[in-house]
């Protein structure tokens, strides 16, 4: 028997977190976006923000209700990270440790009630600390809806809040470092049994590692060559994440249709971005199933051979 739940012991879900993309618009969902407020210089799409260890900056950060109904949210600031899934921008959760700029941001009321179709802006204090590393620091500040909408998720009821933030990008004054790195590259095969009889693929995977301090955005080239230096690959990758964030790193993974059955070379992946370019490589051998079988029949047969007539030879 199914067990439902009442909404206030629902399994919580924050989902649909919604973020403005640089150099895009305000993040908005069609109900309610977060931008930061009107200057002088016009409309922000997200936050740049720059400070020295030790200093405080004030900023305002404006939530905005599309709807007919007057929204409760939750207003907080939370540090961002790259999906381990495709390198995407995504922030904590408001119940996850901060360390950032969900540590040190701190808007003046973390919960507001915006009137249908208005806004409201609230002011926030970052305070950087001394020990602040210099470089980049990304964050948002996010307006979380108090609503909880339950979702059929099996067993029990699933209920999920949305919610929106505008983006945070902070430089702590200092020296920066970019640093990035390729790191272990796997190659692996799926041939058919016998050459010619079906599709062959690998699936080649690695991990771009950010070891600076500074946002970098990568470009990634594949390369395969085989016996004697011939070309079979050379490819620019495109599903790579438009921004790596300092210390993150990241599994990737690309499919090579049509590698080769029979063949011994190497597949390099190279990573460049802003003052810094690297590479790492795997070394392959492709040998078709069925000469792999035949090889070790024949190499077991000769050792079998072998034994009978050692066997013999002392007998006599």
């Amino acid at each position: 028997m199914r067990t439902r739940l009442s909404a206030a012991a629902l399994v919580l879900a924050v989902a649909a977190l919604l973020l403005a993309a640089p150099g895009g618009h305000a993040a908005d969902n069609g109900e309610w976006s977060v931008h930061p407020a009107a200057s002088e210089l016009g409309g922000r799409p997200y936050f740049y923000l720059s400070a020295a260890p030790g200093s405080s900056l004030t900023d305002r950060v404006t939530v905005a209700n599309k709807t007919a109904a007057p929204l409760t949210f939750r207003l907080y600031a939370a540090d961002a990270y790259n999906t381990a899934r495709d390198g995407g921008f995504a922030v904590r959760t408001q119940g996850e440790r901060q360390r950032g700029i969900g540590a040190w941001a701190k808007p003046e009321r973390d919960r507001i009630t915006v009137p249908a179709r208005s806004s409201v802006t609230v002011p926030y204090t970052l305070t950087v600390p001394e020990s602040a590393e210099p470089g980049d620091h990304a964050g948002a500040l996010v307006a979380l809806d108090e609503r909880v909408a339950a979702q059929d998720g099996g067993p029990v009821a699933v209920g999920v809040q949305r919610a929106v933030g505008a983006r945070v990008y902070l430089r702590v004054n200092g020296p920066t470092v970019p640093a990035l790195s390729v790191e272990d590259i796997t190659y692996a095969p799926d041939t058919p049994l016998v050459p010619g009889t079906g599709d062959s693929t690998a699936v080649i995977s690695y991990t771009l590692h950010n070891r600076g301090n500074i946002t970098l955005n990568p470009r990634v080239a594949l390369r395969a060559e085989g016996l004697f230096g011939r070309t079979l690959l050379a490819r620019t990758l495109t599903k790579i994440p438009s921004e790596l964030l300092p210390r993150q790193k990241i599994r990737l993974t690309e499919r090579w249709s049509g590698p080769p059955h029979l063949d011994w070379g190497e597949v390099t992946v190279t990573a460049t971005a802003k003052d810094v370019r690297e590479s790492a490589g795997v070394s392959f051998l492709a040998v078709p199933w069925l000469l792999t079988g035949a090889l070790l029949a024949a190499a077991a047969s000769t050792a079998a051979w072998r034994l009978i007539r050692a066997r013999e030879a002392r007998g006599t």
